[in-house]
């Protein structure tokens, strides 16, 4: 009997953290030859090139493409994805693979079901059926329309799907495979943690209290992402001096010149109080920087989903993740300095909360590959 070729195209180190432990199990199975094709940021030095991880963790990188326009205009997104599509459409040509899979809410991740769907080729997606804010949700609900097979986190996700149209059949409610990372992971820092991950501003002592800063631009807001990182910095300036601030950089989407603009002004201020900037993290050296913090702050998924499996307090500002399923361990704020500063406030004074399998209970990755 040959082997099923499952090929996965990487477009973010998000898109890696997010699928890592679905891909371990497909290598280890005998009846599947994995492909890899990494492209969009996860080739690109400055957001972690996954060469170095993907080596590190024993997978083979089949395919390295490079498809970023980069540039702090909504244009450069859409050249993107127009570049991913046509070197993707040549890729799948030479590597003819029976399903491909994709993950997400990315917009370099429509140029994956585009170019499959259009070849025949079957289409697996994971995290399909989820309601957010920003151009990602209607992204998603795009890459479902043109997928076969649908690997959901949640049983609301399910239900939606259903509702799209698709047929039950197709539908499996899984988790996510990025809960199992966390579930696994000693969840300790090292010593060498600084130096393996390279920061600039001020060393950061890991065993007393330090907040993450995970900020993201908000597409469908595009003008005011200048104004909505100013309002979480200067919250930020207001907290007591005793608690650190560990940030890390945005995407890649339009906007994010203007917040990394901001963050480095606000990293060289004068200041008594300690801030450290990094580019990016592993995904076991990222769940391990939130789960010893006393808060997650920002606009990222990371607070919605693997912050809920671990119970970290989170203060989730703007609408980048309206409407997504959330835990009681997330506090939903608007763009505004007042209300981020006294929601930051009232979220680090707390214990962690209970620990919600909302998003799964660590066991994704082998149901998705036996599926």
């Amino acid at each position: 009997m040959s082997k099923k070729k499952i090929c996965v195209v990487i477009n973010n180190r998000a898109n890696y953290a997010r699928i890592k432990s679905f891909l371990i199990e497909a290598q280890k199975n005998k009846k599947i030859d994995l492909q890899i094709i990494a492209a969009g940021s996860s080739v690109l030095a400055k957001y972690g090139n996954i060469d170095k991880v993907l080596k590190k963790d024993k997978l083979k990188l089949n395919v390295k493409l490079h498809t970023i326009v980069e540039g702090n205009d909504p244009i450069c997104m859409a050249k993107t994805t127009s570049q991913t599509l046509s070197e993707l459409s040549t890729t799948f040509s030479r590597l003819r693979p029976d399903i491909v899979v994709v993950i997400g809410d990315r917009y370099e991740n429509l140029a994956v079901a585009i170019a499959a769907s259009y070849m025949n080729i079957a289409l697996a997606h994971i995290q399909g059926g989820e309601v957010t804010g920003s151009i990602d949700e209607t992204v998603r609900h795009a890459i479902t329309k043109l997928s076969h097979i649908h690997f959901v986190c949640t049983k609301r996700a399910k239900f939606f799907l259903i509702n799209m149209g698709e047929k039950k059949e197709t539908i499996f409610n899984t988790g996510c495979p990025s809960i199992d990372l966390v579930n696994k992971l000693d969840k300790k820092i090292d010593s060498n943690f600084s130096k393996r991950n390279g920061y600039v501003g001020d060393q950061i002592n890991f065993k007393n209290k330090y907040v993450v800063i995970l900020f993201h631009p908000v597409t469908t807001e595009f003008s005011k992402n200048k104004e909505y990182i100013k309002y979480l910095l200067k919250a930020l300036e207001l907290l007591d001096n005793k608690i650190q601030i560990v940030i890390l950089w945005p995407n890649i989407d339009s906007g994010t010149d203007y917040i990394s603009k901001a963050i480095r002004v606000f990293i060289n201020k004068k200041k008594n109080y300690k801030v450290a900037a990094y580019i990016n993290f592993s995904p076991e050296d990222y769940i391990k920087l939130i789960y010893n913090s006393i808060s997650l702050i920002g606009n990222s998924s990371s607070g919605i989903r693997e912050s809920s499996f671990i119970g970290l307090p989170v203060v989730n500002i703007g609408s980048r993740q309206s409407n997504r399923e959330r835990g009681k361990n997330v506090l939903d704020v608007k763009n505004k300095t007042s209300e981020i500063f006294n929601a930051i406030n009232k979220q680090i004074v707390k214990e962690k909360f209970k620990k919600n399998n909302l998003y799964g209970d660590g066991k994704s990755g082998k149901r998705i590959v036996d599926i």
